[in-house]
């Protein structure tokens, strides 16, 4: 029987008599075939000669194999034969190719794990790729199954930037495996995400300002403490923040040299005098190669949320994005770049201070040195400052420290 195999036809299948069975070929790949039992289970094999006998490797069972699934891996198969390959090594090929989560694995030893947004998108793959996805062999994967995810996402509620986050993960892991010999495709392509993405403008107000700093002063951790005032003084990216390094910092120019971002370049840091002043205490407290060090494999700090939740929930500020109104860590660094234009900096200088990159600003900001860049940041931080009560204009003060508002 020979039929060009769609989802329709392979369901349209007539079942043979019990104890019967009964086989169908593709006209699309001719050794692809499909095996029908009485009891209605409907398995795909490649069928290829071996010698005076014909070999059947078993691919997978419909509907749990798709047939543009089964389509790849007998194209798979058979460039094997091409190559040489016998029905023995055929089957050893398939059953050691990855899953999504192997491959997972591989990708981080390889590649994710230089990434600064490494620890992201591991929690990003652990929330929505891992459980649907994460057992199947990845030349079984398909744009359905990537498109099933997303819209399960919009179904629970997750916004289309996180959506957006989703898919860009997932089309970076299999972009990888098409480079290392794994793919020649990628599922992800053509899968769109609707819907627009609202820019979050949320940052810390001048009357909230006070009650931020007083809620500071009162937080235990000395560490978590000058970690968050470093967040919103200096605009960093958490990660960044986490991973500071002794080496980095040059405080006698005010100047912290980062050597990799997320946009993936370096980014130079100014440091306002109140950094300054922090960044010598810790440096007269605190051992070993980081700023702010912690007992993890990586040496250095890793989440802050709770510490910031503590902050936030003392001074009477809603924390979380979804909160209404809601204030985050990432929330402090945009209160720099806000307060920077409130003083009257340019998108330019405000852009090089906190290392955003777009395609018609890069031009601009390769052009700027850190001059105007810290004056502006110098002029934001003494105008929050202001705003908190904490110093009156040029005077560089001491900010609060535990017990002392």
């Amino acid at each position: 029987m020979k039929i060009r195999f769609t989802k329709t036809s392979v369901q349209g299948i007539a079942l043979p008599e019990q104890g019967k069975r009964l086989t169908a070929y593709d006209t699309e790949i001719p050794k692809l075939a499909l095996r029908v039992t009485g009891s209605g289970t409907k398995t795909f094999y490649v069928v290829k000669r071996a010698g005076a006998s014909m070999a059947w490797l078993k691919l997978g069972t419909f509907p749990d194999m798709t047939v543009e699934q089964a389509r790849i891996e007998a194209q798979k198969i058979l460039a094997g034969f091409a190559a040489g390959a016998n029905p023995a090594q055929a089957r050893r090929a398939l059953k050691e190719e990855p899953t999504l989560t192997e491959f997972f694995t591989e990708y981080g030893d390889r590649h994710g794990s230089k990434l600064t947004v490494w620890r992201d998108m591991q929690q990003r793959f652990r929330d929505y790729l891992q459980k649907p996805l994460g057992g199947r062999k990845l030349t079984t994967i398909t744009r359905v199954m990537i498109g099933k995810v997303l819209s399960d996402a919009e179904k629970a509620g997750r916004a289309v930037a996180t959506r957006k986050l989703i898919r860009a993960l997932a089309s970076g892991v299999f972009g990888k495996a098409i480079e290392w010999g794994y793919l020649n495709a990628n599922p992800v392509q053509g899968v769109k995400v609707a819907g627009r993405t609202v820019s979050r403008d949320r940052f810390l107000q001048a009357d909230e300002l006070p009650r931020f700093f007083a809620s500071l002063a009162e937080e235990p951790s000395d560490t978590m403490r000058d970690f968050i005032l470093l967040a919103l003084l200096t605009g960093a990216r958490r990660a960044n923040l986490c991973a500071m390094n002794w080496r980095e910092i040059d405080v006698e120019a005010g100047t912290w040299r980062i050597p990799t971002t997320k946009n993936g370049e370096p980014q130079n840091v100014t440091l306002c005098p109140e950094a300054v002043t922090i960044i010598k205490a810790r440096r007269e407290a605190a051992a070993g190669a980081f700023v702010f060090p912690g007992p993890g494999a990586s040496g250095h700090m890793v989440e802050p949320k709770k510490a910031v939740m503590r902050v936030m929930a003392r001074a009477g500020i809603p924390y979380g994005r979804n909160e209404p109104n809601g204030v985050t860590l990432h929330d402090l660094r945009r209160t720099l770049g806000s307060w920077q234009a409130r003083t009257g900096a340019s998108l330019a200088i405000i852009g090089k201070s906190l290392n955003h990159k777009s395609q018609q600003a890069t031009a601009i900001y390769a052009r700027l040195d850190l001059d105007p860049v810290r004056a502006s940041v110098n002029t934001a931080t003494s105008a929050m400052l202001e705003a908190a009560g904490l110093k009156s204009a040029a005077d560089v003060v001491e900010l609060p420290k535990r017990g002392a508002v």
